[in-house]
């Protein structure tokens, strides 16, 4: 039997209702909790969960 667990929120530490197994691979997931109400990127690899942040839009000068 393989080991599974929750995918926990990275903002409120809080279950959310996914769950991963040691064999799931996730690239650019974005994770919902119903608790916090935030939406996260989230890459999965070997139980290791990694949050993806993004660079906020520059405005251009010119």
């Amino acid at each position: 039997m393989r080991k599974s667990e929750w995918i926990l929120c990275p903002v409120c530490g809080n279950k959310t209702r996914n769950r991963v197994r040691e064999d799931t691979v996730l690239k650019n997931y974005p994770l919902y909790c119903p608790k916090c109400k935030q939406e996260t990127l989230i890459e999965v690899i070997n139980l290791q969960i990694t949050v993806i942040t993004e660079p906020d839009a520059q405005t251009q000068s010119q």
